[in-house]
């Protein structure tokens, strides 16, 4: 049995079942109960003992050295975002934070990525921090989500708005996937021992009941930071849009631009694109 709050416990072992065995040069064997990795195969990769990664595993320990660490993360081939999130994972036991700059959530724009959003239009591309949270966006973007009720509240949230508003559920066809995705962002970081995380996620149990808190104890983190996502549309139907992150690692911020994902797409983007604001928005303080 895992131990409450075991996020690191959890990282491990999904990485490790998303590890497939000819990708570190085993046989798969045609009596492999369990995907990926047996823990067998990860300890003797990584140099550790069965026992102790059971422990890491299980949460009994949530310490692990940076040698260990840095021996689990190239044995599950871990690529850098992962490597850095599984560190923060450990430090976040003793509710440090693993990042320079102000514990407060960032909520303004710097002057240098508003001119990189001012750039990119006439792409749909919104500017989110940690607590997803949107703190500016594109023209395109606004006429993209403002007719989905996606930039309602004071400052508008991704995360409430996909687990709280009745209209979620319409927007996404694939909510459940969504869901998975917007905690998986959520958790990246100190998750519940920063303030702000905390009070949010304890709204959102409150809010959503299981449909959170059972993501939230059992997700590992780490949302795709590219990949097709749908919405339906109230004017221009069902939408596929492509999407790629781009990480502000100093203010814990992320840009997501959206690319249409099919012919179809974009004829109905472009269509969007003749209606709604013409001004990009963006909150500098």
């Amino acid at each position: 049995m895992s131990e409450p709050g075991n996020d690191l416990g959890i990282f491990l072992r999904a990485r490790r079942e998303a590890v497939l065995p000819a990708d570190v040069g085993l046989p798969a064997g045609p009596r492999r109960r369990t995907p990926g990795l047996r823990r067998a195969e990860l300890a003797t990769l990584a140099g550790v003992s069965v026992e102790y990664l059971t422990r890491l595993e299980q949460g009994r320990d949530r310490r692990p050295s940076t040698g260990v660490l840095s021996s689990l993360a190239d044995a599950l081939r871990l690529d850098l975002g992962e490597r850095v999130h599984l560190y923060r994972l450990t430090k976040a036991v003793d509710g440090f934070r693993c990042r320079s700059g102000p514990i407060e959530p960032v909520r303004t724009v710097r002057p240098t990525v508003a001119a990189l959003l001012a750039r990119l239009e006439s792409t749909p591309a919104v500017l989110l921090n940690q607590l997803s949270e949107v703190l500016g966006h594109t023209a395109a973007y606004e006429r993209l989500a403002a007719p989905l009720g996606l930039l309602d509240g004071e400052p508008p949230n991704l995360a409430r708005f996909l687990f709280t508003d009745a209209r979620a559920r319409s927007v996404y066809p694939d909510w459940a996937h969504m869901a998975d995705e917007q905690v998986a962002a959520l958790k990246e970081g100190p998750f519940r021992h920063d303030g702000h995380m905390a009070a949010l996620t304890d709204e959102l149990t409150v809010a959503a009941g299981d449909e959170f808190a059972r993501r939230a104890a059992t997700l590992p983190g780490l949302a795709r930071r590219s990949g097709v996502t749908r919405l339906a549309h109230p004017e221009a139907g069902e939408l596929r849009l492509a999407y790629e992150t781009l990480e502000l690692t100093t203010e814990d911020q992320r840009i997501i631009t959206y690319l249409p994902a099919d012919a179809a797409t974009a004829d109905a983007l472009a269509r969007i694109e003749t209606s709604g604001p013409r001004t990009l928005r963006a909150v500098t303080g």
